[in-house]
């Protein structure tokens, strides 16, 4: 799997000013990549301005991913404010070249934002299959709760394999939580025996919220294959299937999990 990560600050609550810098960035990973990653809301940054901000499936954003995801032969993943139904979401959508899509909605809203007074929660985790990789997407605070981000609770019982080899988080997540970012990033792929990447941005934002970004692509034994600080950044990575499973084989930890099921 060819990893894009893509690090990088946002023009406050100006989606097409972000599209415009994302497409610019993006333009020449053609034929390089299997998979780009962009931030959560990474139309608007991290904005409660849900009513005013908020688009449909058939929107601009939807449609520039596809065009996005077409141009380059490749998925892209990122969440934005999404309208449907009469609610609100942050809503992550994962879009291949051919413009199918998987959806997540963020299921941990970060209250000490108010994020619960503005969005509706998402009720279902997301495990998707791309080009051989078992991918299980999720959004910034989610990270903090391990068993919602847990590898295939319960399937060692009956001899199955784990869920997901790759954990993705997209993020808005503060400078001054850093240290939590980076040591949960890792944490997530040591006990789910997984590669687990992390985007986030860099800058500040209309809140007046610093980011150092710091995103990382971990291995499945908590190694960090790169991560990104301080500064705009558009990195590619290729991950080893094959070396995730031998790890898995040889040291099968995940076999004497807990059996226990989210109520």
């Amino acid at each position: 799997m060819r990893l894009t990560l893509l690090q990088s600050s946002l023009t406050w609550e100006n989606p097409a000013a972000n599209r415009a810098m994302f497409s610019q960035k993006l333009a020449s990973l053609r034929g390089a990549t299997d998979l780009v990653v962009l931030p959560e809301m990474f139309t608007t940054g991290f904005s409660m301005n849900a009513a005013a901000l908020a688009e449909p499936m058939d929107g601009a954003t939807v449609r520039w991913m596809a065009d996005t995801a077409k141009s380059l032969d490749a998925a892209v993943t990122g969440s934005f404010i999404c309208a449907d139904s009469g609610r609100f979401y942050n809503r992550l959508v994962f879009m291949r070249p051919d413009g199918r899509f998987d959806l997540y909605d963020k299921k941990h809203l970060f209250t000490m934002a108010g994020e619960q007074e503005h969005f509706s929660p998402g009720k279902k985790r997301l495990t998707l299959e791309w080009r051989g990789w078992r991918i299980c997407p999720l959004i910034c605070y989610d990270l903090r709760f391990p068993a919602w981000s847990r590898n295939s609770p319960g399937s060692y019982a009956g001899g199955l394999e784990p869920l997901y080899d790759m954990l993705l988080y997209v993020a808005n997540w503060p400078s001054r939580r850093a240290h939590h970012w980076r040591t949960l990033l890792t944490a997530r792929a040591i006990e789910n025996q997984s590669f687990v990447a992390g985007v986030n941005i860099v800058g500040a934002d209309g809140n007046g919220l610093e980011y150092t970004g710091d995103s990382a692509v971990i291995d499945y034994a908590g190694q960090t294959v790169f991560q990104i600080s301080e500064r705009e950044d558009v990195l590619t990575t290729e991950l080893s299937l094959e070396d995730l499973r031998q790890y898995r084989r040889q040291l099968p930890f995940l076999q004497d999990a807990d059996i226990f099921q989210l109520c």
